[in-house]
């Protein structure tokens, strides 16, 4: 089959869309919705100069979607003086995964001459992944400890960082899941708190004032597309499932979306689609409902609604087994 654009030969197909198109068309096609993204989102504020340059931390993992993320922000603003990219990466303590991701994102940040900060579960809390696998003192899964962990850090190293967003790699199959997990739950305060997190415009969303704000510039493209874009430009990323990965009900929802995909093509994008605007209606309806004031945690100043913080109780809960 032939480019739609060109006499080519096609490496995709986008059902979607009905698009063909050869490796440049394709791989222009991404980065295109990525640039887009990031103009629709209002993510470079008009006041950004190169006397006050805005921070972008991106949370550079070393998997396919991070590593896309990082090298068309590179592409696109690497020599923009209004925009200063930095490179975060946590390392959990996994063994035989998470070392060849980070070797990853070294190689990354070096090919690209990008600031790179690594920080580790180990130094910063005294713990490893595989280690809490194996106490699991709370009964929970994995992931469940996991994210609590690296949430705290990304947001902690990114303020030290001076950053004024935080960017990740989440995809359009991560964001639609996501969406209708949060509808199926029924929780619209939790709606709300997503555009204003990290999909809504950052014109409209209400200022976290506590946090970093986040965005997901990537959000438009497909995974495998994302994928298929790291093969062809020959990037490091390390493509394999974590081995400590067990969220249930997300992987539910992933095999519910893949075949409502299947049989009825752009079926994620509308549900994106539809999600973005509504999320914007409910953030405005229960914005600051059931807000609580947040108090610096006892133990590591994380902010928090009560007096320690979920990320030290789980160190607690971890350090008495």
């Amino acid at each position: 089959m032939e480019c739609d654009k060109c006499s080519r030969d096609a490496v995709m197909h986008a059902a979607y869309s009905g698009a063909h198109l050869c490796d440049d068309h394709f791989c222009a096609s991404v980065e295109k919705r990525v640039r887009r993204r990031i103009r629709e989102d209002n993510m470079l504020p008009r006041d950004a100069t190169p006397e006050d340059p805005q921070t972008w931390v991106i949370g550079l993992s070393g998997g396919k979607d991070s590593v896309v993320l990082t090298h068309i922000l590179d592409e696109t603003f690497g020599r923009d003086p209004r925009i200063e990219l930095v490179a975060l990466t946590i390392h959990e303590g996994i063994e035989g995964y998470r070392d060849k991701s980070v070797d990853a994102c070294v190689e990354l940040a070096e090919d690209l001459d990008m600031h790179h900060e690594v920080v580790s579960y180990e130094d910063e809390f005294g713990v490893q992944m595989d280690d809490v696998v194996e106490k699991d003192p709370e009964n929970m899964a994995a992931c469940a400890y996991c994210g609590v962990f690296r949430r705290d850090l990304l947001e902690r190293f990114a303020d030290e960082l001076g950053a004024d967003k935080l960017l990740t790699g989440h995809n359009l199959d991560d964001e639609a899941q996501t969406a209708l997990m949060n509808f199926f739950e029924g929780d619209l305060r939790q709606v709300a708190k997503h555009f204003d997190a990290s999909i809504g415009d950052f014109e409209q969303r209400r200022d976290g004032g506590d946090f970093v704000p986040r965005a997901k510039p990537l959000r438009d493209v497909p995974e495998k597309e994302v994928a298929l874009y790291a093969h062809l430009k020959n990037l490091p990323a390390h493509i394999t499932e974590c081995p400590h990965s067990s969220e249930a009900y997300r992987g539910e929802i992933q095999q519910l979306l893949l075949k409502l995909e299947e049989n009825h093509p752009g079926t994620r994008h509308s549900i994106m689609a539809g999600y973005e605007e509504l999320a914007g209606l409910v953030a405005e309806e229960y914005r600051g409902d059931g807000q609580v004031d947040l108090n610096e945690c006892a133990r590591c100043g994380s902010k928090t609604a009560g007096d320690i913080c979920r990320k030290c109780r789980l160190i607690e809960s971890i350090e008495a087994v």
